[in-house]
């Protein structure tokens, strides 16, 4: 990972909108493709946590798309990850999660909302209206955004979803009459969705239709947006900060990791059904010096024995339950691996490491059993939010009593607690205590909970 000096993070652009569904992940998507084939260096990141929308980005934008969080993210792992997205890049855009200002917690700066970013990198603004069932009245809305918060800028406003030219004209002169300058207006087109599941859209490498779709969304971008303009309103403006002392040249200062490396060799699964594992973490394990070893559980795939920690991430199991519970050689290559070395599971990867796992059918199929709980996704309850996590034992995320922070979101539930010792203490982004979570035996842990950043470095 590159060095971030003063929080400056290049050339950018946020894409933010009053609310999610707005149209923000469209504009994105479009941007992306239409820019890159203009032959531009574009790169992308998602602010909050989020797996599934940066898939897409990096599909359009052809490089990973990390993401950036001011409420789990320490300031230097922050400004780093920020410095590397736009290492090298003409322009980062960065898409908001939910609306531009949502976040949480109480302390200003450290909310994990795309305005944070604005502020902190000095990034402006590209505000998506969906206009829907308005006009004039978009005006007053862009108004309140633009005045909302003096450090973050408004550079201008796209409109989407607009039904007719007399619908666009309307909309476009009340904004042009305040001061804004609208750079686009996207029309309405159903043909453009993305198919969604229930954690969101559908994986990117699920989608056989991406790259014609890409193809009309940068065709959409150019028929519908001023891209010269929005390329001249991105703009970043480094933080002033102390200068800190010269480090020795024989000692340069050591990356802001994440989380520590679970091991020198890592496996890692990585197929449809493990594959929310966040590139920052991954470059932060590489840069200590640690190698990933992919292998697929549903090839029936055991984890490589030569490796000495094994990670299963979170993903869609409850879609590939029937293939897992029958992949014995990746479920007993797993016991046989567990036996000597770390392995480790979040959300998805938790759930596998289980004794069962029912599907959306209500059916129950045997997983690893390398710990005692067991989760049903018939039975659901959506679990979403911010999470720290104080450790109650020494394991792969760190000693006892380190705190990580980082989030839940899956709709699976467990049905049957088993008798492990937990993992960690939760608490919510406010400081609520949410009780003990997670489970550890011997050399396995896991829990739904997944982990950004640790809070100690």
């Amino acid at each position: 990972m590159h060095g971030a000096e003063g929080g400056g993070a290049g050339r950018g652009l946020v894409i933010g909108a009053p609310r999610s569904g707005a149209g923000k992940s469209t504009v994105t998507m479009a941007l992306l493709a239409a820019l890159r084939r203009r032959g531009l260096r574009v790169a992308a990141a998602k602010s909050g946590p989020d797996y599934i929308d940066p898939a897409f980005h990096a599909a359009a934008c052809g490089r990973p798309s990390p993401n950036l969080d001011s409420w789990a993210m320490p300031a230097a792992l922050l400004d780093e990850v920020a410095a590397d997205a736009a290492a090298d890049r003409d322009v980062l855009l960065v898409e908001s999660a939910m609306g531009l200002f949502d976040g949480a917690g109480p302390i200003p700066g450290r909310q994990g909302s795309a305005a944070d970013l604005a502020a902190r990198f000095g990034w402006p603004v590209l505000l998506v209206l969906d206009v829907s069932g308005q006009s004039q009245s978009a005006a007053a809305v862009a108004r309140g955004f633009a005045t909302h918060h003096p450090a973050v800028r408004v550079a201008g406003v796209v409109l989407n979803r607009v039904g007719s030219e007399r619908h666009r004209l309307g909309a476009a002169g009340a904004i042009g009459a305040i001061g804004l300058p609208v750079l686009g207006a996207l029309p309405r087109d159903p043909g453009i969705a993305l198919p969604e599941r229930h954690l969101g859209l559908v994986q990117a490498r699920e989608l056989g239709t991406l790259p014609a779709l890409l193809e009309r969304l940068a065709d959409l971008a150019e028929a519908h947006l001023d891209l010269d303009a929005l390329l001249s309103a991105a703009a970043g403006v480094p933080r002033q900060a102390p200068a800190p002392a010269p480090a020795p040249v024989h000692a340069p200062a050591p990356p802001a990791l994440a989380l520590p490396p679970p091991g020198q060799r890592i496996a890692v699964a990585e197929d449809a059904a493990f594959s929310f594992l966040y590139p920052h973490v991954v470059a932060g394990w590489r840069a200590a010096g640690a190698t990933l070893h992919p292998f697929s559980p549903l090839a029936d795939a055991p984890p490589p024995p030569d490796c000495d920690a094994c990670w299963l991430p979170g993903g869609y199991p409850e879609l590939h339950a029937g293939r897992l519970a029958a992949a014995t050689g990746f479920l007993g290559g797993l016991r046989r691996f567990a036996e000597r070395h770390a392995v480790h599971g979040e959300c998805g990867g938790y759930m596998v490491l289980g004794a069962g796992l029912e599907d959306a059918e209500g059916r129950r199929h045997a997983m690893a059993g390398l710990l005692g709980h067991a989760t049903s996704f018939a039975k659901r309850k959506m679990h979403l939010g911010y999470r720290e996590a104080r450790l109650l034992a020494d394991g792969v995320l760190g000693p006892a009593g380190a705190v990580l922070r980082g989030h839940e979101f899956h709709y699976a539930r467990v049905t049957e607690p088993g008798g492990d010792a937990p993992l960690a203490e939760l608490a919510d982004a406010g400081g609520q205590p949410l009780g003990p979570a997670g489970g550890r035996r011997g050399l396995v842990s896991g829990s739904f909970f997944h982990a950004i950043a640790r809070q100690d470095r």
